[in-house]
């Protein structure tokens, strides 16, 4: 039997559905998937970034509460959530450009203008 998202410490309905969307069904997963690997599988499913978001998921799986997260140690959290931010979306936008460039040569859709 398998624990729900939301039993973690933070984690409410919303981040239960945001979880559920990327895929990941119980708490025993995310634990095992652990906090950046579970943060870039919400940002690939559509969950927007937000810093809030991201450390109060790993305040969480830490079993602390959400505004534990201070000083040196929130800095070094924004540090982590910018670069897994860029790597996330840089791969999403390459992704979907190169998609769109496929469809677009086989004429299945008009190329956009930026």
């Amino acid at each position: 039997m398998s624990t729900p998202v939301s039993s973690i410490r933070n984690l409410g309905p919303a981040v239960q559905a945001a979880c559920d969307k990327a895929g990941i069904h119980s708490a025993e997963e995310l634990r095992a998937l652990g906090a950046d690997e579970t943060y870039a599988r919400l940002l690939k499913s559509g969950t927007r970034p937000h810093f809030i978001g991201y450390y109060v998921l790993v305040m969480g799986l830490q079993g602390r509460p959400w505004n534990d997260c201070k000083g040196k140690e929130k800095a070094a959290l924004r540090e982590r959530f910018d670069a897994l931010k860029a790597k996330t979306i840089t791969k999403q936008v390459k992704a979907t450009n190169e998609l769109e460039m496929m469809l677009d040569k086989i004429g299945v859709i008009e190329k956009r203008n930026a």
